[in-house]
């Protein structure tokens, strides 16, 4: 997987890098990257494709069999591989699961994606129209997207993981949302990650940080 530059995304990447609202703080961003193997991918192409495998040997031969959901197919098991080691790019430090994080993606319509933007970013959605000259978030996120992985092309999935298989959750968040747009045709995927996090929270985990410091340089100046 190669990270990929594209202009289209560079405001919105801009505006979502800090969004301040008062008790709270959005950060998102969107980034694109080619499916073709790079580097240590096509290894760990491999190790995934073998993990799938195996899960689903042990799961035919469980009674009653475990459901493998769409594992069972030659190319979702590709589908899946992309979005994990995209993931992998994403966050060279977590070690992902392909078995795991089966059960974390899930197929979305653009619909649903609209619905969550639209409950979540309406207060960041103001803030882009005052600076933009009234124009809309949601139709400049469309727009693109559209230009870097065309939407009408693209399978569209969520990746809600729980907290122990979440590289995503920061200290104070409220909430977080993950999308990934893979285009089989031109073998893209965008993804577009958000987090609210409280400002309260990210101040108290602060000040703890100080203490622990101020705290190191008094025990520095004690014999032991």
């Amino acid at each position: 997987m190669k990270f990929l530059e594209y202009t289209p995304l560079d405001s919105i990447n801009d505006f979502l890098s800090h969004v301040s609202l008062g008790e709270c703080a959005i950060k998102g961003s969107l980034e694109a990257y080619s499916c073709k193997h790079t580097g240590t991918d096509k290894k760990l192409s491999l190790s995934l494709e073998h993990e799938i495998l195996d899960y689903l040997g042990q799961s035919s031969d469980s009674d009653p069999p475990s459901p493998a959901g769409f594992l069972s197919s030659r190319s979702s098991r590709k589908t899946l591989i992309y979005l994990v080691l995209t993931l992998s790019h994403m966050y060279p430090d977590y070690d992902f699961s392909a078995v795991q994080a089966h059960h974390f993606f899930r197929e979305e319509v653009w619909d649903s994606v609209k619905q969550i933007f639209d409950t979540y970013m309406f207060e960041a959605a103001k803030e882009w129209a005052e600076a933009n000259g009234g124009s809309s978030l949601l139709e400049s996120l469309y727009k693109a997207l559209d230009e870097v992985v065309k939407l009408a092309e693209c399978e569209i999935y969520s990746y809600n993981p729980d907290s122990d298989g979440d590289p995503f959750l920061e200290k104070g968040a409220i909430w977080s949302f993950n999308f990934f747009f893979y285009n089989r045709k031109l073998k893209r995927v965008v993804s577009f990650r958000c987090c609210c996090l409280s400002n309260l929270a990210a101040e108290g985990f602060l000040m703890n940080e100080l203490r622990d410091e101020e705290d190191g340089y008094i025990f520095n100046d004690m014999d032991m």
